[in-house]
């Protein structure tokens, strides 16, 4: 799935889009996203200058976005909005910088009608570098 059609499940646009393309896609199960950081994404000139590091919840972001096309390619949730509930067991191992190329991955994805939980994590270089269990809420 490329950035045009990412856009058209996702409601985030940019500079907001952590995703740019999904590379696996098991609707309501699993997805793995990319993620490519380069140099002129808008929070890098703030955090840090001389030292830019994506931020920590802009990860989790990832994470959910991520998650969101998984849980909007199932036709009872399609044109719905998701809203994180929760994040348990973040880990944050090692920053993600200009230049890294970040792979997502989420599964294990339980959902109802209401409430849902995932598990997700980024790694760059084989490397993971966030983990974090999700709980969200789908609006009815």
């Amino acid at each position: 799935m490329d950035i045009n059609q990412v856009m058209k499940i996702l409601p985030q646009k940019p500079p907001f889009l952590m995703v740019d393309r999904i590379l696996e896609l098991v609707p309501g199960e699993k997805a793995v996203g990319l993620k490519l950081l380069g140099s002129n994404e808008p929070y890098f000139s703030g955090h840090f200058p001389g030292n830019p590091i994506m931020p920590g919840v802009l990860l989790l972001e990832a994470i959910n976005q991520v998650g969101e096309v998984t849980i909007l390619s199932m036709p009872k949730f399609a044109n719905k909005l998701i809203f994180f509930a929760g994040c348990n067991n973040v880990k944050f191992r090692h920053p993600a910088v200009p230049g890294d190329t970040m792979l997502v991955t989420v599964d294990e994805i339980n959902s109802d009608s209401k409430f849902g939980s995932a598990k997700g994590k980024i790694e760059v270089d084989g490397k993971v570098i966030c983990e974090a269990d999700l709980v969200f809420y789908v609006q009815q």
